[in-house]
């Protein structure tokens, strides 16, 4: 049997200097150089007549060369290689750039295929840049090609002689990694033909087929390794909390009213907390819907039950703001709230955690820094992590053992449509807050080109006179050298020099990005709270959970960047305070469909649901689900917009085994213990 594990080096064509390049695609080892699927694929099997050629098509003609390659030198970085070939239809001119080469490749009155796009003005046919083979050869043509996702250094070809190398590496030498009985069963490919189709398909019936079996046990494993998760929390016996804590003591103090979707969350939390079983809850809801104070109320329940409580955010300003709104709510009832960061000095840290040893702390509030080892809880009852798309299983499994079966509560804005969320998040129980509270003003979402600019402007000025603040958000930090990209986009500190000497020179203009030491992010973000900073413009650090009521403009610089989820978490930076709010959605006019349609659908909803649902639509889930905006597992080949009907069979499948093998120790099932079990492994946030 061959080892999957095995460095990619090892793979024949890959040599030292393409090491670096496939790691930044994530291929380490030759497990993940084969499950680098293609985006998409060229048909270059079906062969079309030079009179049939259509302005725009990539196809494959079979042409004799009737010409001379003439080489012409335009100017000293662009040379022009070019011949004429026909067919019994018609001529057409082939076309290379700066790819001498060429003529030594091809000779007049010899045959070829070619492969390329077509240019067809008024009956002037030219292919540029052909691909080309031998009529006899089919490596460039006359196949199903496939197209990978790639960085600009790596070029197609070089992606396929990897994968075909290690494809030949693999042949008769892999073990199958599903079971004999599902395989039959469901009528699935072995893996085997299933790579090699997938890769290199010999017809696209085959490649459907291929598509369709590695769906299946990508999404199987998901479905077993959440069961078990689930199964595994069923088996533990967890803490029943006092009966005679009741919810509406704390409910009936807030200086606001609870809406009807906050307080049936609170039901099913009630429920939960005081049943036997270990509570493992995700709440979801809307940006500004009121999950945090659900998780106060949760909190005031687990502490007067004699528990402590661990609340853990993703960034330190989160983290910040959370103690502030916990103390507000829970200091008057004499619960204790403590804070602790990676940037808490030494002698607090000290302090902080003597005390919470000893249970002089009920909720401890943090970051990251929680997890660490010398953290540690006398009676931990509650665990609450928010935004919790930012830490994997291993990390809420940390937490959590540092009590006994603690309750968790799980949060997060990040909205995933309902039948999604049900299925991805298979081991835990889900409650939905869907109703913002009654005083919260719809947000005035414009997308707008550079022809506006000057207006949108004078509208700024005008809020901030009348004492408003404004958010600028803008993708990239600073330029890298060499960047292709660099196009219109500005860096952080180029949009702040912009906003502060070219447009805005009367106000106070500041910036805050990811990189920051933590200190100075606090310092800036506290500046701005307190209304010493006007226009604060940010990368995408902002997205989460910061609180300033008196910003009311939020304006992303080219937001066609941007997914339509995270658009919509930004957007809800603002909308916080009494002030009517607005959302003014930059965007270049050249920008791709996509793009356009993300500006509409911004502007004709608030509803992160809905918004969810078109982003997976127009994206699929290659990206929405990719770890940078959700954490959820990064899908090799799954699409969850398209293979939804199967995603549905497959949990009715993964429920019948583990009905019947709840831990898959059957021999029958010794193949899909070793998927669980490395899916388990990995650090997602199932």
């Amino acid at each position: 049997m061959v080892d999957l594990k095995q460095n990619v080096q090892y793979v024949k064509s890959v040599g030292p200097a393409k090491v670096p390049l496939l790691n930044s695609l994530n291929i380490y080892t030759l497990e993940d150089l084969l499950t680098y699927f293609p985006r998409e694929y060229e048909d270059r099997s079906k062969i079309k007549n030079i009179a049939d050629l259509i302005d725009g098509e990539e196809v494959t003609i079979i042409a004799r060369v009737v010409s001379e390659v003439n080489i012409n030198r335009i100017r000293k970085n662009m040379v022009i290689v070019k011949t004429v070939a026909e067919d019994e239809t018609g001529k057409c001119i082939l076309t290379w750039f700066n790819q001498t080469y060429i003529k030594q490749h091809i000779k007049r009155g010899e045959s070829y295929k070619f492969f390329g796009k077509v240019t067809n003005e008024l009956n002037h046919i030219e292919i540029k840049n052909p691909v080309f083979d031998k009529i006899e050869i089919t490596k460039n043509t006359g196949k199903i090609m496939p197209v990978y996702p790639s960085t600009y250094k790596l070029s197609q070809t070089a992606i396929r002689q990897a994968m075909q190398n290690a494809l030949n590496m693999i042949n008769s030498k892999i073990q199958e990694t599903l079971p004999e009985y599902l395989l039959s069963e469901y009528n699935l490919l072995g893996i085997e033909k299933s790579l090699n189709e997938i890769h290199f398909p010999t017809n696209l019936e085959n490649r459907l087929q291929a598509r369709k079996r590695l769906v299946f046990e990508e999404l199987l494993t998901l479905q077993l390794a959440l069961l078990e998760l689930k199964g595994n929390n069923k088996k533990e016996k967890g803490i029943e909390f006092n009966k005679n804590v009741k919810m509406s003591n704390i409910i009936n103090k807030l200086p606001f009213k609870l809406t009807k979707a906050q307080l049936r969350v609170l039901e099913e939390i009630d429920k939960d907390m005081e049943s036997k079983k270990i509570m493992n809850r995700l709440l979801q809801g809307d940006v500004g819907s009121g999950k945090t104070v659900v998780a106060i109320i949760s909190a005031y329940k687990a502490v007067k039950s004699g528990y402590q409580v661990a609340v853990m955010a993703p960034t330190a300003i989160l983290a910040t703001q959370h103690k502030e709104e916990f103390n507000k709510i829970l200091k008057p009832l004499g619960i204790r709230c403590e804070l602790l960061l990676g940037a808490t000095t030494v002698k607090n840290k000290k302090e902080i955690l003597e005390k919470l040893h000893n249970g002089e702390i009920d909720v401890l509030i943090g970051t990251h820094s929680l997890l660490t080892e010398n953290v540690i809880f006398k009676n931990l009852g509650l665990v609450v992590t928010d935004e919790q798309h930012r830490f994997g299983v291993k990390q809420r499994t940390n937490i959590i053992s540092k009590g006994n079966n603690p309750d968790t509560l799980v949060m997060t804005a990040t909205p995933i449509p309902r039948t999604l969320a049900l299925i991805l998040y298979g081991d835990l129980d889900i409650s939905i807050i869907d109703e913002l509270p009654p005083n919260r003003k719809k947000i005035e979402t414009y997308a707008v080109t550079k022809k506006m600019e000057e207006r949108i402007n004078n509208f700024i000025k005008k809020n901030v006179d009348e004492g408003r603040q404004v958010y600028v958000v803008c993708p990239l930090i600073e330029e890298k050298e060499g960047e292709e990209e660099k196009n219109d986009l500005k860096s952080v500190k180029e949009w702040t020099k912009i906003y502060s000497e070219q447009i805005f020179p009367e106000y106070k203009v500041d910036y805050i990005y990811g990189k920051m030491k933590q200190k100075e992010k606090d310092e800036v973000m506290k500046k701005f709270k307190n209304g010493e900073i006007n226009i604060l413009v940010s990368t995408t650090v902002i997205e989460v959970g910061v609180n300033v009521p008196n910003a009311n403009i939020m304006v992303i610089e080219n937001a066609d960047r941007f997914g339509l989820a995270q658009l919509h978490q930004l957007r809800g930076r603002v909308g916080r305070g009494e002030y009517q709010s607005y959302c003014i959605l930059k965007y270049n006019s050249k920008c791709s469909q996509i793009g356009k349609e993300r500006m509409k659908i911004m502007q004709e909803t608030n509803e992160g649901f809905i918004i969810a649902e078109k982003d997976l639509e127009l994206r699929g889930t290659g990206e929405f689900f990719g770890t940078k905006q959700h954490g959820i597992p990064e899908f090799k080949i799954a699409n969850l917009f398209i293979d939804m009907p199967m995603l549905k069979s497959v949990q009715s499948v993964a429920l019948k085994i583990e009905s019947e093998d709840p831990g898959l120790t059957l021999e029958k099932n010794k193949l899909l213990r070793k998927l669980v079990k490395e899916k388990l492994n990995q650090s997602i946030s199932l």
